[in-house]
């Protein structure tokens, strides 16, 4: 059977991408800032890698945004563009545990949604981080959501970003996406199998509507493609986007979210595959939490519209968050 890889690896070829293999190490240049901090630490499995910007808002006690990448298997690269906001505050990227920069163990042992939450309470413990926002992208959402369900000390605010709530909500959306494309593309969608170069280039149809919107896609996006783990990525998710066969299948968490305690943003765009619509109705299990949808974006609000996300995910920290 044709890969969830196999299909991924023929859309970032399709974007002008090529794949690279073995381990990543910032094989290509991109338009970014250097990191003041880069390192290592310790998570269960094996050492997760991270970067930090903004360092010197520390000793004026802007708390720091700890910025989670989505997959499963993706890295940090596409979410670059949120370092914007080292200008009012230390931003920590990282790459998960085979993903991206960090060790590419591959023990499907360590492919839970469990373990992958305890990664950021590692992080927390190696920086001595006491007080924290995170910030979480689709697969980051989720990550996001399971933590600040568990009311960990010192988290004082969370942000949605496009977050993957629950897994029969988002196929649902997603197959209402597919049945508005043309219909030579939904036909050749039914007709052929995931992997062959008729379903990747009918697919990069919905992703140029439903993931980005740019034309061409941005290198920090071109790049995550390159390094995703497809392993990872098939395993929890499955083979194709309209169906979900991975350990994540059944993954809801929609009736857990009113544990969530803390100031909360669900933030996506007009023509996300996290719908509008999907975050309104988890807003409403958390109390007092807020929506923004970012008119022309996708699941990528913050490459497409970049100003307009660093505005929003600003005003509501200024708003929700009291430091010094």
């Amino acid at each position: 059977m044709t890969t969830r890889r196999n299909f991924l690896v023929g859309a970032s070829t399709l974007a002008g991408m090529s794949v690279l293999g073995g381990m990543p190490r910032l094989a290509m240049a991109l338009p970014e800032p250097e990191p003041i901090q880069a390192g290592y630490f310790p998570v269960r499995g094996g050492g997760a890698w991270y970067r930090m910007n903004g360092v010197r808002h520390f000793s004026a006690g802007k708390t720091p945004l700890i910025v989670i990448h989505g997959g499963p298997g993706f890295s940090h690269h596409y979410l670059l563009p949120i370092v914007d906001l080292a200008e009012d505050r230390p931003v920590i990227f990282y790459d998960q545990l085979d993903s991206g920069h960090s060790d590419r163990v591959n023990d499907p042992d360590n492919w839970t949604v469990a373990r992958f939450v305890s990664e950021i309470d590692d992080l927390r413990d190696h920086l001595g981080l006491h007080e924290v926002i995170v910030l979480g992208n689709s697969w980051g959402g989720t990550l996001t959501a399971e933590y600040a369900i568990r009311r960990p000390a010192g988290l004082q605010a969370a942000i949605l970003s496009s977050p993957l709530i629950s897994t029969p909500r988002w196929i649902s959306d997603n197959k209402e996406y597919r049945s508005q494309l043309p219909k030579d593309v939904r036909q050749t969608l039914d007709e052929n199998e995931p992997g062959t170069d008729a379903y990747q280039n009918a697919s990069m149809v919905f992703y140029r509507r439903h993931l980005n919107r740019q034309d061409p896609w941005p290198p920090h996006l071109n790049k995550s493609f390159e390094v995703l783990n497809g392993d990872l990525y098939s395993t929890m998710w499955g083979p194709t986007e309209f169906n979900a066969t991975g350990t994540l299948k059944n993954y809801d968490a929609t009736d857990r979210l009113s544990k969530i305690d803390v100031p909360s943003l669900f933030v996506c765009g007009e023509y996300d595959e996290s719908t509008p619509s999907a975050n309104r109705d988890f807003a409403s299990e958390v109390a007092g939490s807020e929506v923004q949808v970012i008119e022309g974006a996708s699941h990528t609000a913050f490459l497409e519209k970049r100003d307009r996300f660093m505005t929003v995910v600003r005003d509501f920290i200024a708003n929700n968050v009291s430091e010094a």
